[in-house]
């Protein structure tokens, strides 16, 4: 079985606002799965994505920020310390920008693609990523860390057509910006 490159879920979709199931085992259809989400990550120019913005609500994303390449199963945030403002978009979310405030460095656990255990601190750009990708395991976008009534237009905007945000990939250097 081979999955090849998979359909981006945008925004609006279930899939992208409900909680992940945790992962029994990571077996060769997941590996499978981690490999066409690392095809289609990088098609996208994305350093991040989750299994719920293709459309399979496990805990699995993968990660490549250009120096740190990684799979995550069931991943855990054990705590996390200092904070920061930087704007972040999405892949499920063409063309939205938003400034989200996150801890700087986290100290996390997961299973990587082969069955291993890893426990780890993460900062800068990385940290950001892992967290991003996180949230989508919880059903939570980079939309609901604005304020109400800013989310609310955004929202009617992106219904009717006429949001101008701007347009992720232009930037040649979009890939270290997330």
């Amino acid at each position: 079985m081979v999955f090849g490159p998979l359909k981006i879920r945008l925004y609006g979709d279930p899939c992208l606002e409900a909680k992940s199931k945790a992962v029994k085992e990571v077996g060769p259809v997941e590996r499978m799965l981690i490999a066409a989400m690392f095809e289609t990550m990088i098609a996208c120019r994305g350093v991040g994505l989750a299994a719920p913005q293709v459309g399979i609500n496990e805990q699995i994303f993968v990660v490549d920020t250009g120096k740190e390449i990684f799979a995550a199963v069931n991943p855990k945030i054990i705590k996390s310390a200092g904070s920061d403002v930087m704007e972040e978009g999405c892949l499920s979310i063409p063309r939205v920008m938003v400034d989200v405030k996150r801890p700087k460095n986290v100290w996390v656990e997961f299973t990587d693609q082969e069955n291993r255990q890893v426990r780890t601190q993460l900062s800068g750009l990385v940290s950001r990523v892992f967290q991003h990708e996180y949230d989508h395991l919880h059903g939570k976008l980079i939309l609901d860390y604005l304020a109400p009534k800013d989310r609310t237009k955004i929202i009617s905007q992106m219904k009717n057509g006429s949001y101008v945000g701007k347009v992720l990939g232009d930037d040649d250097d979009y890939k270290r910006k997330m």
